[in-house]
């Protein structure tokens, strides 16, 4: 298996410049910019949940929307995912998790199978319409499959998420980013089965 399951990759068009860099076996440090604060909050989840070292730096045509920026930007998370995670061997491969956040409720599902699939349902009606964020540029809530979506196609994922519960917009999308990072930390963590090294990749 690889020593150093890290990546690095950038990726520029007319719409979009971006930077993101792994460490699948960090401590959850992150550094993000992506010109829209609220996305940067749910990368931010990802990053301290999942244990991955995560630095993203985009820039992109947020003078039009957020949809470009936050659309690469998961591209190009997939990405680093997908070379990060080299042959896979000796990972548990499966993770699943289930986390609330006061009234919300989501549930993950991860195999890191190298079959791109990505099934995302529960969300209540409206969600998809709502804006989030504050004086920036605003995350439109439909934007959140999107970002679910271009990460399992291009990390080459199965990826379930549901949301079980919730009422609050912000929680609703929260919940979610936090509960793929959970099952993914579970996902990728070595098995002591397969090759004799405990895992702590689980524990909080």
């Amino acid at each position: 298996m690889s020593s150093a399951r890290t990546a690095r990759i950038e990726r520029e068009t007319s719409e979009s410049k971006v930077v993101v860099e792994v460490d699948l076996d960090g401590t959850g440090r992150v550094d993000v910019s992506t010109g829209v604060g609220f996305y940067d909050h749910m990368l931010t989840a990802f990053g301290r949940h999942s244990l991955v070292d995560l630095t993203v730096h985009s820039e992109g045509d947020v003078h039009i929307d957020a949809h470009h920026t936050v659309e690469d930007t998961a591209i190009v998370l997939g990405q680093a995912l997908r070379e990060a995670l080299g042959d896979k061997k000796g990972i548990r491969r499966y993770g699943d998790a289930t986390v609330p956040l006061d009234e919300a409720l989501v549930r993950c599902v991860v195999d890191v199978s190298g079959r791109p699939y990505s099934v995302h349902t529960g969300e209540p009606e409206g969600q998809q319409y709502v804006l989030l964020g504050g004086s920036g540029v605003p995350y439109l809530g439909s934007l959140t499959q999107h970002v679910f979506d271009s990460i399992a196609h291009h990390a080459h994922l199965t990826m379930h998420v549901n949301v079980l519960a919730g009422r609050e917009p912000h929680h609703i999308v929260e919940t979610q980013f936090k509960a793929f990072a959970r099952a993914f930390r579970d996902a990728i963590a070595y098995d002591p089965r397969e090759t004799g090294i405990p895992s702590t990749k689980g524990a909080l």
